[in-house]
């Protein structure tokens, strides 16, 4: 005799419990994503100001990246940023810095380079704790300033 034919009830109440935890988790997935900003999903402005902290040492760190930067006011840099992130990813904020072509302008990024800063980024914020699908989703949202940061000669 099988577990199931000995104790039909336990098996429908566990089969009940596995089916209301689904939808429980279902209706928390789609609750979280739709009344949750990006922003506050990235942890609001002292996880985005953590990660541009972080991304700053990482670029810091960088031999390959650094020179980029050696003419940069890295407070101002480090607050346009922190703007850019929050106006992007649905926050408070409202970034008033230079468009992206003209803060990039004469800088000679090549893919290479963008391909390392988003690493940076990504890296930075794995450290400070972001989830993957926050992650992706501001990546993708940055994507799209591609053609503005890597002008084609």
């Amino acid at each position: 005799m099988t577990y199931q034919r000995r104790h039909p009830s336990m098996r429908r109440c566990l089969i009940a419990l596995l089916f209301a935890g689904s939808a429980f988790t279902l209706a928390g997935c789609a609750h979280h994503s739709t009344s949750t900003t990006l922003y506050e999903r990235l942890g609001g402005e002292t996880s985005i100001d953590g990660v541009v902290e972080n991304f700053l040492y990482r670029i810091a760190d960088d031999a390959d990246m650094v020179g980029f930067f050696a003419n940069t006011n890295i407070d101002y840099f480090a607050a346009s940023l922190a703007s850019k992130l929050c106006d992007v990813s649905d926050g408070p904020c409202r970034y008033e810095g230079p468009p992206m072509d003209r803060a990039h302008q004469n800088m000679g990024l090549t893919d290479v380079h963008f391909n390392r800063l988003v690493e940076h980024l990504d890296a930075a914020m794995q450290e400070e704790g972001i989830g993957l699908r926050a992650r992706n989703e501001l990546l993708g949202r940055l994507a799209p300033m591609y053609s503005e940061v890597i002008r084609l000669q």
